[in-house]
């Protein structure tokens, strides 16, 4: 089985699923939420995941890929329609939930399969090549959310959205015997979560990878949600949304070049505080290129940080757990994420929207400290 078989699978998924979120938001801020509401709807995107995640991988060990992404490319599809025929914000919420433990099933599935399908010797490369066609996704959902938005309004926006996500279903039932096979039954590999946190570099991995993933998806809620306030229309949203998933390909380019001339934690603390500072800098703009300016300054900081913490944990996982780990990471991820939005949108209700990017900041900071103080102890471990 090709990788590029993986890769064409991940560029329909991330480009529907930033797509149906850039839709459930401006759709759920055009019938009147509040930000805390929105916060609630971003929390709503990874409840369900926090609790799966980790079962999704230990079954993508067990019994393969193949059907998990069926599942997660039919939930998927069919979460998106729910507006179109309930329109509401009850509708919506559930939306979100289904797209949430959609994208769960389907990411730690799509990335073990990568994983599986490289060796050690090209895995820094084959996790760069999966990053930077989600990057190509990220550019393209916004956009497709924007302009589906303006030309067929929201409920009818869900239409194209829905078959973009069905997109998968019909390759998988082509090729997708060829995946890689699980491991069966029976053959279950010792040890549970905690045998796997003792497991040396797991730890401080899952720390930073659910800090790099709070920002990020704080940034996609409330960036749109700030644009909307300032007056922004949402095929601006959606090109300023764009121009920070484009910043994250250009740098991934880089990437594999980038951690053999550095290393690994060097990059990313640096991503963390490039990061920081853009973030924190955007609510003093109001203009659609200055805010589009920001928002590749942010791409380029943070766009390195998710395919190296994905590295990391595939690499430090037990033998044979390798979608556990996954699997546990996306559901740390997503606990910080329920916990996450709810305390900003409190934040942003109570002291404005420009404290939740100022929070965020500093938030995004500590995570740099962190991973340069994992780089800094691996050098003294070298010496």
């Amino acid at each position: 089985m090709s990788i590029h078989f993986a890769l064409a699978l991940a560029l329909f998924n991330m480009s529907s699923m930033r797509a149906g979120r850039v839709l459930l938001v401006l759709y759920a801020l055009e019938l009147g939420a509040a930000p805390a509401t929105v916060g609630l709807l971003a929390a709503t995107f990874s409840a369900f995941p926090a609790l799966l995640s980790w079962h999704a991988g230990k079954l993508a060990d067990r019994f393969g890929s193949r059907w998990l992404l069926t599942i997660g490319a039919v939930g998927g599809g069919l979460g998106i329609l729910i507006p179109y025929f309930w329109p509401g914000l009850p509708a919506i919420f559930i939306a979100a939930a289904a797209n949430g433990i959609s994208l769960s099933i389907y990411n730690v599935s799509l990335q073990n399969v990568v994983g599986l399908l490289s060796t050690p010797k090209n895995r820094t490369q084959s996790f760069s090549n999966y990053s930077l066609t989600n990057s190509v996704g990220s550019l393209a959902g916004p956009l497709i959310a924007g302009f589906s938005i303006e030309h067929l309004g929201y409920a009818g926006s869900c239409i194209p959205l829905a078959l973009l996500a069905l997109v998968p279903l019909g390759m998988l039932s082509i090729w997708g015997g060829s995946l890689p096979r699980g491991r069966g039954r029976g053959k279950d590999p010792s040890g549970g979560i905690r045998d796997m946190l003792a497991t040396k570099g797991v730890s401080r991995t899952l720390a930073t990878s659910s800090l790099l993933q709070t920002g990020q998806d704080l940034f996609q809620f409330y960036l749109p949600v700030y644009a909307h306030g300032v007056g922004l229309s949402a095929s601006a949203i959606g090109v300023v949304l764009a121009m920070n998933s484009a910043a994250a390909f250009v740098v991934r380019l880089a990437l594999a070049r980038l951690i053999a001339r550095f290393n690994e934690d060097r990059v990313l603390a640096s991503a963390f505080f490039v990061g920081a500072v853009s973030f924190a800098l955007l609510p003093l703009f109001s203009s659609a290129a200055a805010l589009a300016l920001m928002a590749f300054a942010f791409g380029l900081g943070m766009g390195c940080g998710q395919p190296i913490v994905t590295m990391q944990m595939f690499t430090n996982s037990v033998a044979g757990r390798s979608g556990e780990a996954l699997g546990l990471r996306m559901a740390v991820n997503h606990l910080t994420r329920v916990v996450g939005p709810v305390i900003f949108g409190l934040v942003g209700s109570a002291f404005g929207l420009p404290a939740v990017f100022w929070v965020n900041g500093l938030m995004l900071g500590s995570g740099g400290v962190l991973s340069r103080t994992r780089e800094t102890a691996g050098t003294k471990h070298e010496k």
